[in-house]
């Protein structure tokens, strides 16, 4: 027999527009927090990620994709922003069926939640990148400032799988990480 207040499930269907925006913008800013200062002691961290989002990646895919077109010649603009987008969440795609296939224990959506989140410390390099690049034209300095962003993506995602892939498969479910982190470090390297 039903009664008044009594199994009723809290839902978020009757609350404002600006309430759930700024619910979501706080949630991609605690995931970036995790992506900024990753601890080897991820406790958890994973429990917080099976509350994936889709938002933040996408965000950090668009910023990425903004700032390597910008640089680009004008003629190229359009294709420089349609591959970074593609090559961003392709990657990922692939990455994380990769983990999958080698008994990750984490979902789809959140493996991908995780790699695009990953992707941050590389944005910040792409964009110190654009602005040091007319102050000093050093191929160097690019390098030193893409490597370090590369290494801080990586790292974050190393953690991340490391928690979720048995030790014996963990060198195969990191590689291709490496390979798809190094593959977007040389999209910003090469950008004019």
């Amino acid at each position: 027999m039903f009664e008044p207040g009594r199994d009723l499930v809290e839902t978020t269907l009757d609350e404002p527009v600006r309430e759930t925006i700024m619910r979501d913008l706080r949630e991609v800013g605690a995931k970036l927090k995790l992506v900024i200062l990753p601890r080897v002691s991820q406790e958890g961290v994973l429990d917080r990620l099976k509350e994936w989002d889709l938002w933040g990646p996408l965000a950090v895919c668009l910023a990425l994709s903004i700032v390597l077109s910008v640089s680009a010649p004008e003629a190229q603009r359009a294709l420089v922003f349609a591959a970074v987008f593609v090559v961003v969440w392709v990657g990922a795609a692939i990455v994380t069926l990769n983990a999958q296939l080698l008994g990750g224990r984490i979902s789809f959506f959140q493996s991908v939640c995780i790699l695009g989140y990953s992707i941050f410390p590389l944005n910040v390099g792409a964009l110190l990148c654009l602005v040091l690049h007319p102050v000093t034209k050093s191929l160097l300095l690019r390098a030193l400032v893409v490597g370090v962003c590369f290494a801080w993506s990586t790292r974050v995602s190393v953690v991340f799988f490391g928690e979720i892939i048995e030790a014996k498969r963990r060198a195969l479910a990191i590689y291709p990480v490496f390979g798809f982190y190094s593959f977007i470090a040389w999209m910003i390297l090469i950008q004019k």
